[in-house]
């Protein structure tokens, strides 16, 4: 049976987004791998599903009225999917942004586990800044924690190899 990826709780405030409101964070152990952030990042991050993507068009659409952004700047920072990335090591890939109603920043992180495992983790940080971000969580929310439970289990898959 593959491993079960399953929430953790977040210290608030943290480092990667220190006037974060809400947060969440899934974790999964994975046996028999050599994941670097990045590698993590990119497996988990970096292609969504069709189901996802029509999510995401939908999302898009819907806010693009209010003048929010559907996703990172373009062109302005290296990028894994449509996140731009904000800080990197080995152990820890911060990604996000701001925008007018939150800001929000997804941090993966890699850490050994027992003796031939990794922990990997996928910490979800918003800032709220208005009204407008705070009814905007609460309707993705249900969405956002079905999203990144499916995209962290991709990392029980065939092997992967660090990069």
């Amino acid at each position: 049976m593959a491993p079960r990826n399953y929430p953790v709780p977040v210290t608030l405030p943290h480092p990667a987004l220190p006037l974060a409101d809400w947060a969440d964070c899934y974790e999964l152990r994975v046996q028999g791998r050599a994941l670097t952030a990045r590698s993590a990042a990119e497996r988990t991050l970096g292609d969504f599903p069709a189901w996802v993507r029509a999510l995401m068009w939908l999302r898009n659409a819907a806010v693009r009225p209010f003048g929010l952004k559907g996703s990172g700047p373009p062109n302005t920072r290296e990028m894994i999917g449509i996140f731009p990335i904000l800080s990197r090591s080995d152990e820890q890939m911060v990604l996000g942004f701001d925008d007018a109603h939150l800001d929000f920043r997804i941090v993966v992180d890699v850490h050994p586990a027992r003796e031939t495992g990794q922990t990997v983790s996928v910490t979800t940080l918003v800032r709220r800044k208005i009204l407008l971000g705070k009814l905007y969580l609460a309707v993705i929310t249900p969405f956002h924690r079905l999203i990144v439970r499916t995209m962290l289990d991709r990392l029980s898959g065939p092997a992967v190899v660090a990069s």
